[in-house]
């Protein structure tokens, strides 16, 4: 074989080898696009942000106040409104003295027509009911006062408010009833909370009609001002 012969038989052989090493290479590495994809799947997806109804129902604050309170936008007499009358009451109580608040909201709604609603608070009122509350109840042990307001049906608390008084202890705190109403005043919602806290300190609580919540800022300024607060 002359030396021309041999020098190309040496370059094809090479050139197996380098071909065969490449190709085991390209067999066994897997590609970048792969290997990114599966980190990608494999990663875990970041927590929800959402607060739960606790978190968002559960009064949370360093204030000895709190201002409990149950409001309606929908059934109201003279028709729906954005807020509810005994929830501005509730927001001025608590924008003035720096009170946590706690809405008692119920487990079923009350019907969104007026005389529908009467109708079922007559029939709960006559059945002493006590409506289920949606949201876990606060923990009233650090709270020096505590307001309860609501609107006046049938001439006292709603008895979804009464499942609340029903289960939390107020003896030994000051109490102090609020309401909204179209002519019943405080009902006999001070007579109620007496009743149930006899070891608790009620005050003389407000009265202010449903038409005139969003204009009641004077009259809540003089009343927590006399009530030393």
């Amino acid at each position: 074989m002359s030396q021309r012969a041999r020098i190309v038989a040496l370059v094809s052989a090479l050139a197996v080898v380098v071909a065969a090493v490449v190709g085991y290479e390209l067999a066994v590495r897997p590609s970048a696009t792969t290997s990114t994809s599966a980190s990608r799947s494999a990663a875990p997806a970041a927590p929800s942000q959402r607060p739960t109804a606790d978190a968002e129902n559960t009064p949370a604050g360093d204030s000895s106040i709190l201002v409990v309170y149950f409001s309606r936008t929908k059934g109201v007499y003279g028709g729906d409104l954005t807020v509810g009358n005994t929830a501005r009451i509730a927001q001025m109580i608590q924008d003035r003295t720096g009170a946590d608040s706690y809405e008692i909201v119920p487990l079923a709604d009350y019907p969104s027509d007026y005389q529908e609603t009467t109708e079922v608070a007559q029939e709960e009122l006559d059945a002493d009911a006590r409506p289920e509350i949606r949201d876990p109840l606060p923990d009233v042990s650090g709270y020096d006062t505590v307001f309860v307001g609501a609107p006046i049906w049938w001439g006292e608390y709603p008895m979804v408010v009464r499942t609340f008084l029903d289960a939390v202890d107020l003896n030994g705190k000051t109490v102090i009833p609020f309401t909204t109403h179209e002519g019943s005043g405080l009902g006999n919602t001070q007579q109620q909370l007496e009743a149930q806290y006899p070891q608790a300190t009620v005050l003389d609580g407000l009265a202010v009609r449903g038409s005139q919540a969003a204009d009641a800022e004077p009259d809540v300024d003089a009343w927590l001002e006399n009530l030393g607060l």
